[in-house]
């Protein structure tokens, strides 16, 4: 089935009361105690743990969604939970992740946020909501109908000749063996379009590195594939890529990687 612009409004503002639920939630256990297990043996230490809170963020978005997936016959694909290949079945699916930046919030700092998108079958990026429960921020994007900023339109800055070309990623890339090498991509790749140098910054968490790419001239963010478990996953993605989908950001995009 195809969406009108009305459901996809009305799907994003459910999306958005799921994810301020999960928000506040976490934020009330930021200080408290919480526990900690080990989910995966992964590269780094950010894909292996998991808490109860995280558990906890994704029920609440669960319950908020449910009726979203009778009524139109969507699908889930959930960071906690197990994927049961269900969604290849229906029109759309949720994908959510309840905690990115775990293991920010278990070190009490900031980084984590809410992550809820709506993937059409044939893998089209429909809705994006980020909620960043520390700063009260909250990222949504609709298909064809732009990217915002607490409610207002994100625009994209233009790039600007005196600045270096940054690249935002996550703390485990500072052992990486292609550290060196991707510094020098980014250098070549900033000469080439006239920008002073090129740097690389590490923050922690996915989803806030990829939404801080909207708002900051020159930026980007990507990570390299890995064999194992621990690279990213749809749910780290899927929400941020409708932002690119809209019209007012796939010039500046074409500028820097085509």
């Amino acid at each position: 089935m195809s969406f009108t612009k009305e459901q996809l409004q009305e799907l994003t503002q459910q999306a958005i009361e799921a994810a301020h639920s999960a928000g506040e939630l976490i934020s009330a256990h930021r200080n408290q105690a919480f526990t900690i297990a080990q989910k995966a043996k992964g590269t780094s230490l950010a894909s292996q743990i998991v808490t109860n809170v995280d558990h906890m963020a994704q029920a609440v978005i669960l319950e908020q969604l449910q009726p979203s997936l009778r009524e139109y016959d969507l699908g889930l694909l959930t960071e906690e939970a197990p994927d049961d290949g269900e969604r290849h079945k229906k029109p759309a699916f949720w994908s959510i992740d309840p905690l990115d930046g775990t293991l920010a919030f278990a070190n009490n700092r900031a980084g984590f946020a809410v992550s809820i998108a709506l993937v059409a079958r044939n893998s089209t990026p429909l809705i994006g909501v980020v909620y960043d429960p520390v700063d009260k921020i909250t990222y949504h994007a609709i298909q064809g109908l732009g990217a915002y900023k607490n409610s207002r339109p994100i625009r994209i800055p233009s790039l600007n000749p005196k600045r270096p070309l940054v690249l935002r990623t996550d703390y485990s890339f500072q052992s990486d063996t292609r550290l060196q090498q991707t510094q020098s991509g980014l250098e070549a790749i900033a000469h080439r379009m006239g920008l002073q140098g090129a740097e690389i910054q590490f923050h922690i968490g996915a989803v806030l590195n990829a939404c801080a790419t909207l708002e900051t001239p020159n930026t980007c963010y990507f990570k390299y594939p890995r064999s194992d478990a621990s690279g990213g996953s749809l749910w780290d993605y899927a929400a941020i890529t409708v932002a690119y989908y809209t019209q007012q950001t796939r010039s500046w995009l074409r500028r820097l990687f085509l």
